[in-house]
């Protein structure tokens, strides 16, 4: 009997603490999504603020500043002139040296330093013992600062450089090396090479996380069906790594055509503006020579080259349907 009443008068668990309703869910999970946002916003203003203070707000001054005569310190206020900038900066031949200059270095350096960097990740691509070692030996040039960089293969490039000296030991005194960063034949190729030898490592990172995203079902089928290198690599290797391939052909493009510290370091733009570049001659005109809105004009043209250029490459590299 006792027994009988404990079992009919104790609560019943599901009963007493009833499920939340679907509405009260929905509300939890919002506020839970908002909390989140906030979090991530709150966690995110950091860069936010810097990118508008040093990104935005500087683009938008030189989009303004191109259109007037302001200059970097002068008693006087900047007026409204127009096109003038523009039109100045079209018939400036060093203008003109400077584009081709790094049409020229992109040429060369773009599918070189691609190339040397795909390699790089194909030979690490490995498990085998050591191979860390090397990965950290090819990417060190990329830690290590362009300035610094820069200075090094000044003193190879020297007159009695580290470069002239090889030159003469192999040839047996034959054979003597050039000035390199002297001579306007010789000064752009020393500094693409310097360029390419300094980036192919942070390339070579992103080539291989595409690589390593490959199945390697793949490649164990193309051993079965006993495929050459060759074409395991041209059709496996290379169409898998399609989306990867634009991603490098892009960023390399971008940071040629930005080439400023190497010229900056090691020759200033000479000699007779054989290594001139866009954004030499912006920062020349705007800071040296304190035409801050002829520098501004420059920056406009070389913000809509990139511009044009990688909506080209991005337009030709697209997935055809």
């Amino acid at each position: 009997m006792n027994t009988s009443l404990a079992q009919t008068t104790l609560p019943n668990p599901s009963h007493d603490d009833p499920a939340p309703a679907p509405q009260q869910k929905t509300s939890i999970t919002s506020r839970y999504k908002s909390r989140e946002q906030r979090t991530g916003w709150l966690m995110l203003s950091p860069a936010v603020v810097l990118l508008v203070l040093f990104i935005l707000i500087p683009a938008v001054l030189s989009f303004g500043l191109a259109f007037t005569n302001a200059r970097l310190i002068s008693p006087h206020p900047a007026t409204f002139v127009g096109m003038d900038n523009f039109a100045r900066l079209f018939t400036d031949e060093t203008f003109y040296r400077s584009l081709v200059n790094v049409a020229y270095f992109a040429l060369i350096v773009v599918p070189l330093q691609g190339g040397v960097a795909l390699l790089m990740a194909i030979l690490i691509n490995t498990k085998v013992r050591g191979v860390t070692f090397f990965r950290t030996l090819y990417f060190l040039p990329v830690v290590t600062s362009m300035v610094v960089v820069s200075l090094l293969w000044m003193f190879i490039y020297s007159k009695d450089g580290l470069l002239n000296e090889i030159i003469a030991k192999l040839s047996f005194g034959a054979l003597q090396g050039a000035d390199w960063l002297n001579n306007p034949s010789t000064a752009l190729p020393a500094i693409m090479l310097m360029s390419v030898w300094q980036g192919a490592g942070f390339h070579m990172i992103i080539w291989l996380s595409g690589l390593q995203t490959i199945s390697a079902e793949l490649y164990e089928a193309a051993d079965l069906d006993g495929v050459s290198r060759w074409q395991r690599f041209r059709y496996i290797t290379w169409p898998g790594l399609a989306a990867t391939r634009n991603l490098i052909l892009i960023t390399i493009t971008i940071q040629a055509l930005s080439l400023f510290t190497q010229i900056n370091v090691m020759t200033q733009g000479g000699p007779l503006d054989a290594t001139t570049t866009l954004v030499y001659q912006a920062v020349r005109s705007g800071f040296k020579q304190q035409e801050t809105a002829y520098a501004s004009a420059i920056s406009l043209v070389f913000f809509a080259l990139v511009l044009i250029i990688s909506a080209i490459q991005r337009y030709l590299t697209r997935e055809k349907s």
